[in-house]
Order: C-alpha cells, then structure tokens, then sequence
C-alpha cells in the first residue's frame, strides 16, 4: 500500500500511530506500507516516532513532477 503524503501539511504523533497500526495490519498479510512525498516537516516526525524503523514500512520519495 502507498500512501501519498505530499499534501499533507500537518501531522501528530496520532497519525503516526495509525500509519503503524495499518503497517503491522498489512505485514501480518505479507504486504508493506510505503510513504511517499512527505513534506521536510512530517518526514522529522517520521524520524522522531521511529515509523521508518518499523518493519515493512518503506519511506520512498516524492515522484518527480510531471
């Protein structure tokens, strides 16, 4: 599943947790979460709540505009 944080303008730790919540769910069936796009901001909370270091959660950068 990817989920396209580029919009995103803001983001609490509450999100995190569901970002984590959502990645276990998906890894339990053999899939991976990967975000995508996240602003300089989110990708700090990213860091800081240790989402990136959860296994299968994949951090992949923005697509290059069009």
């Amino acid at each position: 599943m990817v989920v396209d944080l580029a919009e995103l303008a803001f983001a609490d730790p509450s999100l995190m947790l569901d970002l984590a919540m959502i990645a276990r769910r998906l890894r339990k069936s053999g899939r991976k979460l990967t975000l995508r796009g996240a602003q300089p901001d989110i990708s700090v909370l990213i860091e800081y709540v240790g989402l990136h270091r959860l296994p299968g959660v994949a951090i992949a950068p923005a697509p290059a505009p069009a």
